[in-house]
This record gives C-alpha cells, structure tokens and sequence, in this order.
C-alpha cells in the first residue's frame, strides 16, 4: 500500500487551472489528502466541508467541483469555506469511486477514535497507525480553524433517499439538516466516526443518497449552495421542517456467517436477504414483512445490540419457519445488497417508525 499518511495537501483559493474542466481529472491530479480554502465575506469565520472519507461515496466530490467551477470565478460564501478531500488514493484506485478504502486498509471513518478502532475488528492491521494519523491531520486541520459549523458529505450504502445524522439536536443542526434533506436521524452509536468528535459547533453528516444517483449529487450540490450562502450571524435559518428519528440500531451478520441475496429461498446456510432488499429504505417495513431466510441457526446469526449493550433482536425480528421477518413496524434505511459492505458495516440500520418533526 502505497500511502504518505503524513502528507496534506493545501490549496487556496485555487485558479480554473488547478480544478481543471471535470470532477474527474481535478480528482486524478490530486496526491492524497488535500485541503482547499475558500474565501468569504467574513474573514473571521469558518465552515467546514468533509467528502471522500469513503472513497466510493462521490457525490460530495462532485458536487463540490461543480460549486467551485459553475461561475468564470471561484464562488464567495458568507464565511471562509475549508474543503477537505479525505480518501483520494482509495477513491482512484483501479477505477473511480469503486474502493471505500484500498485493498488491505481500513475503513477512514472508523479512525477517529483510536481505542475503539485499536479494540475492534482493524486492531490487527499493519496499516492501522498510518489511518490513525492521517484521521488525525483531518481533525486538527478542522480545529485549527475552529468552524462554526461542519458537514461531511456520505452516500448510502444502497439506493435510498437523502438523510443526515447528528449526535446532538440543536436550531442549527435542523437548519444544516434542511439544506439537504427533510429527516435527522439522533445517533448515539460510537463507530469512531468524524461525526461524532466535539469541535464546540455543530456536526452533520449528510448521507445524499444511493452513490450512483445523478439526484444525490444535486442533493449535495443545492445543500452545499445554502450551508455556503446561509448568514449565520447568529442562527442559521431553516429552510424546512425536519423529521427526527431516534437512536438507531444496526443489525449485523456475526462473524464467519455466509450471507447471501436472492429473490427466493435458495436454503442456502446462514443469512439470506431478499435481492431486493433496498427498496425497503424507502417508507416503513410493517409487521410481518418478509426480509429474507435464515438457515437453522435462525436469529442467532444475527446481532442487534442497543446502547447498554444488550441483544435486542427479537424485539424487531422474528423467525417463522425460517422466513426472517418483522417482528413490529419500523423503519430501515442504509439497506445494501452489496456484500462487502453489508458484511463490513452492517446489514442495514433500524428505528422506530415513529414520526417527530421540528
């Protein structure tokens, strides 16, 4: 793995030259972590803008290309604008946008809390003490600004709308949230995300939707347009109410269980979710919904711990015959029938289907 960890990049105010005419070849010229610095109206303040943590997750990259090239000059925010472009040797791997990290690596967004990637599932990997560091430029590259408010741009795991995610519920987190989308989803699951580090001001995590949906990258672009333009002399204004959703619990695949997709039981061992399994991000799931099937292990290939850390499982799921199905209304979002990532993340996350909306 060839990677500086210990290299950053920094660009200020960059001419047409350095962002070059597509998202592509700007992309392709860039060494490796790279911060861009935008000029604003108010030189004393700051906002932050994360992308490519995940280097198969392009809409935030592209979107940010199309803001800073769409005029002859480079756009003039309310406020300072930092841009850090986080995973570029992943995301130019082979081919663009195909690798969340290198072959070998490690999940970026699972570095920045270093006991917790050290006890988990990376503790072992040779490359860990390089993501660590470079986790760390990232968030001292956020610090040394001291931003006044902070979006890191994802795309789900599969297709599915817009959402973001936030630790914490406040007016300018709703406002941040509206930019984007209509629904926040209240997270106090610890993973080591950039999301959940304190830089004293709000931090939302914007998942535009599914990574091959021509609407996410509008989705990150129109957001980016009014996180930028937005006064915020004091609080920044909403533009639309948001739906809240609370505590979210992701259901995993226990280790060394196959995990396979299909439009019908195949009786293949351990877990099997329905090829379509995606188009249940859109809307609820009712009680008795058929999601897939489960060899004679049943439930006990499956994990969902909630924040005390207690399997609750059988309060969503249920087994009948060997049909996985819902146990009671609820609503599932970040649902992928790509393996890998099914397998490395989680199957798919699950709230409450109840509706709050501030």
């Amino acid at each position: 793995m060839d990677i500086d960890f210990s290299e950053i990049t920094y660009l200020v105010d960059p001419c047409s030259r350095t962002l070059h005419a597509d998202y592509q070849q700007f992309l392709l010229s860039l060494i490796g972590l790279t911060v861009i610095d935008i000029s604003g109206d108010n030189f004393n303040e700051w906002r932050v803008i994360s992308t490519l943590l995940h280097g198969d997750e392009p809409s935030g990259l592209i979107a940010i290309h199309r803001w800073l090239t769409t005029e002859n000059a480079l756009p003039r925010p309310k406020t300072n604008i930092r841009i850090i472009i986080s995973s570029v040797e992943a995301a130019t791997y082979q081919h663009l946008f195909r690798h969340r990290y290198l072959p070998g690596g490690i999940d970026l967004n699972r570095c920045f809390n270093d006991k917790c990637i050290r006890s988990g599932e990376y503790a072992k990997n040779k490359h860990i003490d390089g993501y660590i560091q470079r986790a760390n430029l990232i968030a001292s590259a956020i610090s040394e600004v001291n931003p006044n408010a902070i979006i890191d741009l994802h795309n789900t795991s599969g297709n599915g709308p817009a959402f973001a995610v936030s630790t914490l519920i406040t007016p300018n987190v709703l406002s941040i949230t509206s930019y984007f989308c209509d629904t926040l989803i209240l997270s106090d699951i610890h993973l080591g995300a950039l999301m959940e580090l304190n830089f004293s001001c709000p931090v939302v995590t914007i998942e535009c939707g599914g990574s091959r949906d021509v609407q996410a990258h509008d989705v990150a672009y129109n957001g980016i347009k009014q996180f930028a333009q937005c006064d915020g002399h004091c609080a920044l204004p909403q533009d639309k109410a948001v739906k809240i959703l609370y505590k979210p619990l992701r259901l995993v695949i226990k280790p060394a269980r196959k995990l396979s997709f299909s439009e019908h039981d195949e009786n293949y061992s351990g877990v099997t979710l329905r090829k379509n399994i995606e188009q249940f991000n859109y809307g609820g799931c009712c009680n008795g919904l058929l999601l897939g099937w489960l060899d004679d292990h049943g439930l006990e290939n499956l994990e969902m711990l909630n924040d005390q850390g207690v399997n609750v499982i059988e309060k969503y799921f249920k087994m009948v015959d060997n049909k996985l199905v819902c146990a009671t209304n609820l609503k599932m979002f970040m649902a992928s029938n790509q393996s890998n990532i099914a397998r490395s993340d989680c199957l798919f996350y699950v709230v409450n289907n109840v509706n709050n909306y501030l």
